[in-house]
């Protein structure tokens, strides 16, 4: 019989420990999520959209660029919190443009052209950060 007790509380203590490890609330991390989708253009432009729910993620891409300057835009359109960042550096990986949105603050966008860089393959971060919401950005050779 004691034995049996031995086992029982054993058991019980297993049980138990399975049973908090696996109702922990994890739930409300379920539903964070963030994305960032690319799109590139014909003329070599890109652009792409990006969408969070509380979440974070951040993504480089590389996009040929055969000038000195590049055309950039970004839009919030439905941001209540968080951070959107766009950096760009040039083929010998100097940084041309490092801009930033915050969540439910004016401005909502922004626009206009990166210092000069070098020519050839340039590489884009894009940020979000805590991000509630979704926008897009763009990006062009410069004049």
């Amino acid at each position: 019989m004691k034995n049996f007790k031995y086992k029982f509380i054993i058991l019980t203590i297993i049980s138990l420990a399975f049973l908090a490890i696996s109702c922990s609330n994890d739930d409300d991390n379920n539903n964070v999520s963030a994305n960032v989708t690319l799109t590139e253009g014909i003329d070599g432009d890109i652009g792409g959209d990006f969408t969070g729910n509380g979440g974070s993620t951040s993504e480089t891409f590389n996009w040929q660029n055969g000038l000195s300057t590049a055309d950039y835009n970004a839009d919030i359109t439905a941001s209540s919190t968080g951070l959107f960042q766009m950096i760009i550096k040039d083929s010998e990986g100097t940084t041309v443009l490092d801009r930033s949105l915050n969540g439910n603050v004016e401005p909502d966008s922004f626009s206009g052209v990166t210092s000069a860089g070098q020519a050839g393959m340039w590489t884009v971060t894009i940020t979000v950060s805590n991000f509630n919401g979704d926008g897009s950005f763009s990006l062009s050779a410069g004049d």
